[in-house]
């Protein structure tokens, strides 16, 4: 079909358009009839140069692409149309098996991938997911609305994570989020559904390390009525609720190895079986995972399997924390204020210039947390129209600088570094134990930790016997 066949074919035509690009004819027959059926005007390409042609003379609402191709790798025209063609979902057709293209194509920009031989369900859902993606251009956040789902800042930091944000919704990856404690993983999360194709459907948020064990399966999978003891009802786990929508797992790396198994073939599969249920539940479930810990190094502490890693793992987000975007920090400061001012049913309240220099001078370890509690506290104590520096209580110099309250380390003994931290760790774990007159539970509480988190840190000191 040249240009102007092309072309004419096009006029008064509104149905969504289809590319297909693959060299086996079995292959786009299937997709042809199968879109045709949907309502869908389809074109095809044999190969790379082809395909680039089309692009270039027409508007299509998706593309599909097979990942060998006569003239170059399927991975090169995901990369073209993530560069050329802003907007354009393109899905990867992957032999049976060979997950690490799929993967790498995710990783370039593809929106999704479909396994050979092409289930015709999973082909449908793709389509309607894909074509149901919201427009790529927004209207801008202004700094005058609510800051309820959105990352603030000007900085080169968050420009940079906003960007990568958008990307990443308008593909089907697994993501897992990276960052420490309050820096906003799961506003990042909730971001991308937003955005996604999957907007519409529902986002649930897990928080695994707040999970008892023993309730773990029944809480993921669900369960049928009589499945056990107080089991009065059918209950939906969190998979199935978040079917067609978004699964958030934070604090994914408190998981127990026993669940990670489990989780990890619900994954492959895409299946989940309710306790006490015979037949197995189809589910469309795109994870994302965040964790304050950093899953690499779970993996080799033995913490993590290494399989479920790499199946969460596809593409990684990391949050920068707030002391890398201290040019933020007064419209992130003024805007929560603004916020607890208005929840407080109270007059607006603002900062004086002394307040806001103590702000950005201040470390944040807690990150964005860290400041709205600093804000909540001051502001309950403050009557006046403006916060000074002294009502807001931060120290004078940065947590970071302050090293007075370490203790000395005895060079006489001549410890490498790492010996002389875990000695730090082994007496502070003995002290803890020691009070709490060895409740595991007392002492976690006490050092700030898991209980998981402490079994394990005593196992690999040596701890496990009563002191």
């Amino acid at each position: 079909m040249n240009k102007e066949q092309i072309s004419n074919s096009y006029l008064n035509n509104s149905s969504p358009t289809i590319l297909i690009v693959d060299d086996e004819p079995d292959i786009i027959e299937l997709l042809e009839l199968t879109l045709a059926r949907m309502g869908m005007q389809v074109f095809s390409a044999k190969s790379i140069h082809d395909a680039k042609l089309l692009l270039q003379s027409h508007q299509f609402e998706l593309c599909f692409t097979d990942m060998r191709l006569p003239d170059g790798e399927g991975l090169d025209l995901v990369k073209y149309i993530t560069n050329h063609c802003s907007g354009l979902p393109v899905a990867v057709i992957t032999a049976y098996g060979t997950t690490e293209n799929a993967v790498a194509a995710l990783k370039a920009g593809a929106f999704d991938y479909l396994s050979k031989p092409v289930s015709l369900k999973q082909l449908r859902d793709l389509v309607k997911s894909a074509l149901s993606l919201p427009p790529i251009y927004s209207e801008p956040i202004s700094h005058t609305q609510s800051s309820h789902r959105t990352l603030l800042g000007e900085s080169h930091p968050m420009r940079q994570l906003r960007t990568i944000i958008d990307k990443l919704s308008r593909s089907q990856a697994s993501v897992y989020i990276y960052g420490e404690s309050g820096s906003g993983k799961e506003l990042a999360a909730r971001m991308i559904h937003e955005k996604s194709a999957r907007h519409k459907q529902a986002f649930i948020a897990v928080n695994c390390g707040a999970i008892p064990e023993n309730l773990m399966e029944s809480e993921f999978f669900g369960y049928k009525k009589g499945a056990f003891t107080g089991a009065d009802k059918d209950h939906d786990g969190f998979f199935l609720a978040a079917n067609g929508g978004t699964l958030f797992l934070d604090e994914v790396a408190d998981l127990p190895l026993a669940m990670q198994v489990k989780l990890l073939r619900v994954i492959q599969e895409k299946q989940v079986r309710r306790l006490g249920d015979t037949q197995e539940k189809n589910i469309d479930v795109r994870i994302i995972c965040a964790t304050h810990k950093k899953l690499s190094e779970c993996v080799q502490a033995g913490q993590f399997r290494q399989d479920l890693y790499y199946r969460l793992n596809v593409i990684e987000l990391n949050m920068p924390p707030l002391r890398e975007m201290l040019e933020d920090i007064p419209l992130i400061a003024e805007k929560i204020l603004t916020k607890l001012c208005r929840d407080a049913s109270r007059p607006s309240c603002g900062f004086t210039k002394e307040a806001l220099t103590s702000l950005v001078n201040y470390d944040y370890p807690g990150n964005v947390r860290e400041l709205e509690n600093i804000l909540e506290r001051t502001l309950a104590f403050c009557t006046s129209s403006h916060i000074d520096k002294e009502e807001l209580q931060l120290p004078d110099t940065r947590i970071s600088q302050n090293f007075e309250s370490l203790p000395p380390i005895d060079s006489t003994h001549g410890l490498p570094l790492q010996d002389y931290l875990d000695k730090l760790e082994k007496d502070s774990i003995i002290k803890a134990l020691n009070e709490s007159r060895y409740n595991r539970t007392k002492a976690a509480k006490v050092l700030g930790i898991t209980v998981r988190s402490l079994r394990y840190r005593m196992e690999r000191l040596g701890l496990n016997e009563p002191i």
